[in-house]
């Protein structure tokens, strides 16, 4: 499947190599008589070999890790195991039912690091507490940790120095033949389209939906998204239908499900998509299923519409794909909300970035994160590390590249939710570079129209096309990150005021570089923008 393939809207479509590597993730037998402890010594024993590289690289050849329970008073020496972050504020359910009683509920937390919260380091022989030169309030428990200091007289091992296992080997990437030159390809990842929530912008998400399926635009955006061979959507396709059962902290068998409807519009939005381009979506916290990682694939009855098409399919949380020798690994952004508000962090992207460093998607599950109790290995290690490594459902679009120090490159990628900031995210697969593609609609009146286009005054032609009465207009902002690459602002204005054939006016405002892009309404008919 290298050639290009036509698809329904006539959209000559690019294709590539692809392949599924998420099979670690599908639970086929599920049971819970398993103890979770068992995750830890498996993840222990897994990760251990890594660090010990880690180890001989930053302390040296001879470097070695002893077991917590050959260690002795006052002699330096270097340890390893799972830490455990010790929380004053780390919600428990048997405080709440204790606290059921009680008058006032407990006060709503963003975080719940304190400056009390202590570090305590276990293998599989006992336990040691940790103090010295590392910070609590980074920490999280699950995390796996080597540390070189020395034991006191009070059984508290004072840290001098300490690594996490840093940024896992990674195969060479070998891309399709046809990618190796330009034209580039491009793989699509949108997540948080939340249909359903109030407020939401439909007429953005029905851009985006036309922009990618080649239905929007002229034949230079028609030439350019007809090489996106790939659409991710990562997570919280639906609203959180929920909020009303949380907030009174019961279910019933009478509570609606108030995502039926929703679902049979994210079956609507998914098929128009897979009827152009090949579409994975992926499971996330508000969608309709099992809440302990790994989340399943969504079933395909659920979207009868979109499953008619072989380009669609239901993948599990996290995903872990090839597309044309370019390897994705991400998740729908549970495991960084979690460790986001069990440390001071506040930047998102430094701790997508330290989960890399950790070589765990999800370091704080089972811990602070629900998930399956693994017991023969842990699927949530990483231990090779892919090209783009994203996160969905983050509260803006950011990106870094990483580069280790066996000739690793890594793109570190925020994907935002788009209910919130109507924009999705582009990722060239030959150069990995990266832009957020911004749609913003917005109602403005004829004057201010005017205003923003100075030129239009001067222009009586121009100025008499205006109307007095209200414009909708629709924005389409590339915004690029990666290397050179232009931004670009195609703005499409629809006005009340009509010509003698029935046809709105078009009017490109403020472009922001030389690349001009005029967008028409796929409903509007006889329209010529090639």
């Amino acid at each position: 499947m290298m050639a290009a393939e036509a698809c329904e809207t006539g959209v000559q479509r690019q294709t590539c190599s692809y392949e599924n590597l998420s099979e670690r993730f599908l639970t086929k037998e599920r049971t819970f008589s398993q103890q979770y402890s068992q995750i830890y010594s498996v993840r222990l024993m897994e990760i251990k070999p890594m660090l010990e590289r880690t180890i001989r690289r930053k302390w040296g050849e001879n470097a070695k890790s002893v077991p917590l329970m050959s260690i002795k008073i006052g002699q330096e020496c270097i340890i390893m195991g799972t830490v455990f972050k010790k929380m004053v504020l780390k919600p428990s359910i048997l405080k709440e039912i204790s606290d059921e009683q009680s008058l006032l509920p407990p006060p709503f937390r963003e975080k719940f690091a304190d400056d009390t919260d202590t570090l305590i380091l276990e293998d599989n022989s006992q336990r040691i507490s940790l103090d010295g030169r590392i910070d609590p309030q980074t920490a999280v428990t699950g995390s796996i940790l080597a540390a070189r200091g020395v034991e006191l007289p009070n059984g508290v091992f004072e840290v001098d120095d300490y690594t996490y296992c840093d940024i896992p080997p990674q195969p060479k990437v070998e891309l399709d033949k046809d990618m190796i030159n330009p034209p580039d390809k491009y793989a699509v990842l949108v997540s948080g389209l939340s249909i359903g929530e109030d407020g939401a912008d439909q007429l953005a998400l029905q851009m985006f939906l036309d922009l990618v399926s080649g239905q929007l635009g002229g034949s230079q955006e028609h030439d350019l998204y007809s090489r996106v061979v790939r659409v991710i959507v990562a997570g919280d396709s639906i609203c959180d239908c929920r909020k009303g059962a949380i907030e009174s902290k019961l279910l019933t068998r009478k509570t609606d499900a108030g995502s039926t409807a929703f679902i049979t519009e994210v079956d609507q939005c998914m098929a128009q998509l897979a009827s152009s381009v090949p579409t994975d979506l992926m499971p996330g916290r508000c969608d309709p299923c099992n809440y302990t990682m790994p989340q399943q694939p969504l079933h395909r009855c659920m979207y009868p519409k979109a499953s008619s098409f072989a380009t669609f399919q239901c993948v599990p949380n996290p995903y872990d794909c090839r597309i044309g020798g370019v390897r994705f690994l991400g998740s729908s952004g549970q495991g960084v909300s979690n460790i986001f508000r069990y440390t001071t962090h506040d930047d998102q992207l430094a701790v997508l970035e330290q989960t890399l460093r950790y070589c765990h998607i999800l370091p704080t599950a089972p811990d602070t994160l629900g998930c399956y109790p693994f017991y023969k290995s842990d699927p949530f290690i990483i231990k090779e590390c892919p090209s783009v490594f994203f996160a969905g459902n983050q509260d803006k679009f950011d990106f870094t590249h990483l580069f280790g120090k066996d000739g690793q490159r890594v793109l570190v990628l925020l994907v935002p939710r788009f209910v919130e900031t109507c924009s999705a995210v582009t990722v060239n697969l030959r150069t990995l570079e990266c832009q957020e593609l911004h749609f913003s609609t917005r109602l403005r009146l004829a004057d201010e129209a005017a205003a923003t286009t100075p030129d239009a005054a001067d222009d009586p032609h121009e100025s008499g096309s205006q109307s007095d009465e209200t414009m909708s207009d629709g924005e389409t902002h590339a915004r690029g990150t990666g290397g050179e690459a232009e931004s670009v602002t195609a703005i499409a204005t629809t006005a009340t005021s009509s010509s003698s054939h029935g046809i709105p006016d078009i009017d490109v405002d403020s472009p922001v570089s030389s690349q001009q892009v005029l967008l028409s309404s796929p409903n509007q008919e006889g329209m010529d923008l090639g």
